[in-house]
């Protein structure tokens, strides 16, 4: 009998415990208790990260408009991408950018299991260590959803979990670059972590030009306000 009770906790348990991180993709809650997650740094700086890449078609673009700007990001890549475009993910690095973890394919990890959500997202480490010769210090599930799996794995290969603090609904099919720059720039403080979209992969066709439309009126404005614009290592958050 004692057994058969176990079993029961365990079957209400194991998902409980897989699905409850999912609460912090709630900006609100994160910002109040878990602002390392929420990408908080010091106030004179802002983080300025893209997802979903690398992609040949986008991906360059980007990097061209950051070089001209004199500014270095933190781009989440996600590893089948990788594999598939490791140029790009060297020519990344040789930008002086850094590389982190967005997860092998744009899935929702709710709908993984563990084991493939772990296995997953050990392989997509192995990937971007690979191809840019660096272990990745940051992840970023998809769609900002974390689960008891994730955060396993993140544990296992030294991850530090970051989400973001403002976002400019770049991957929508009506976003433009006065409409991403003018939404980032209205949620966002000194300290600061953006998301941005370097690829269309998981969005609409196109809908990256609105974010490159974006990037240097978006820089500007920050410098304009005393914020340094930089990637993750240099926003205070270290990872574990």
């Amino acid at each position: 009998m004692r057994l058969a009770a176990l079993a029961r906790v365990a079957a209400v348990a194991l998902p409980v415990v897989q699905v409850a991180p999912a609460v912090t993709a709630l900006p609100a809650l994160r910002r109040r208790l878990l602002p390392g997650l929420h990408g908080l740094g010091p106030p004179d700086r802002v983080a300025l990260t893209f997802d979903d890449g690398p992609d040949p078609e986008s991906t360059p673009h980007f990097l061209d408009a950051l070089a001209a700007h004199r500014v270095r990001a933190t781009f989440f890549v996600l590893g089948a991408m990788l594999r598939r475009h490791p140029d790009l993910g060297r020519r990344l690095v040789a930008d002086g950018h850094e590389v982190a973890l967005h997860g092998w394919a744009h899935d929702n990890l709710l709908l993984r299991g563990p084991a493939g959500t772990v296995r997953d997202l050990t392989r997509a480490y192995d990937v971007v260590a690979d191809v840019t010769g660096r272990p990745p210090r940051f992840l970023r599930p998809p769609y900002g959803v974390l689960t008891g799996a994730t955060l396993l794995a993140a544990r296992r290969l030294r991850l530090r979990p970051v989400l973001w603090s403002c976002w400019g609904r770049d991957w929508t099919a009506s976003a433009t670059g006065d409409g991403v720059r003018r939404r980032v720039l209205a949620g966002l403080h000194g300290g600061g972590t953006v998301l941005l979209h370097d690829s269309s992969g998981a969005a609409e066709p196109g809908a990256w030009r609105s974010a490159l439309a974006a990037l240097p009126g978006l820089i500007d404005e920050c410098r304009r306000r005393g914020w340094h614009v930089g990637p993750l290592a240099a926003h205070g958050l270290t990872a574990r």
